[in-house]
């Protein structure tokens, strides 16, 4: 990503941090994250979360950032792996809640899953794609690290519907290619929820039709 800052001239400067004990650079690795987060949250524009404003959000050189990640897109992914474990252990919480019906359970999470992308637009954006994600080779990003995104995230999806097949409370066949099925349209339905202002929605819950028809509930 073209590493220009979007900061304007009259952006405040931020304090010089305090520096880091000796042993305490985990520290400032994780500020850096929640630096870059805060930025996304703010701005809603991932070409704001540059080397310089990040450094510059923590109080620290830009060069120190280095020590931490060898470019952006490092600190992107950071964002988004932190992210989508806070989504799975979100989800993962509304299933243990939901009761002890494996078809409400999947109701719950799909709902929660929906809730939380109209919550949190912006982050929901960046862990799904967007300007941040490069070509393989462009930058320190390996394929692995971008094909594992989500996959904790998935596995509560895939475990709740399998839950409801043992249960014969869904006739799908294959609960682990079924549930990547349902993730892209809960993705698709989060999505336009998100563009899409005004639409003659039908009364019924969508959320609930769309999964009781992708997951085959009976």
């Amino acid at each position: 990503m073209n590493e220009t800052d979007v900061t304007t001239p009259d952006t405040p400067q931020q304090e010089s941090r305090v520096r880091n004990r000796r042993g305490e650079g985990g520290r400032l690795r994780e500020d850096i994250i929640d630096a870059a987060a805060a930025l996304l949250d703010e701005t809603g524009d991932e070409r704001a979360i540059t080397l310089r404003s990040v450094a510059r959000k923590v109080g620290i050189a830009a060069p120190s950032i280095y020590r931490h990640f060898p470019d952006q897109p490092a600190i992107m992914l950071a964002v988004v792996q932190r992210e989508f474990a806070a989504l799975a252990t979100h989800l993962r919480t509304v299933v243990q809640s939901a009761g002890d019906d494996p078809r409400e359970r999947l109701y719950a999470l799909g709902r929660a899953y929906l809730r939380y992308a109209q919550d949190h637009p912006g982050r929901y954006r960046t862990m799904f794609g967007g300007l941040w994600m490069p070509s393989l080779g462009d930058s320190s990003l390996t394929e692995q690290d971008l094909t594992t995104l989500g996959e904790a995230a998935l596995q509560v999806l895939t475990d709740a519907l399998a839950d409801c097949v043992t249960a014969g409370q869904s006739t799908v066949d294959d609960p682990e290619l079924d549930a990547v099925t349902l993730w892209v349209a809960m993705h698709g339905l989060a999505h336009q929820y998100t563009v899409i202002r005004i639409f003659p929605w039908p009364a019924e819950n969508v959320a609930d039709a769309l999964i009781t028809r992708v997951a085959k509930l009976t």
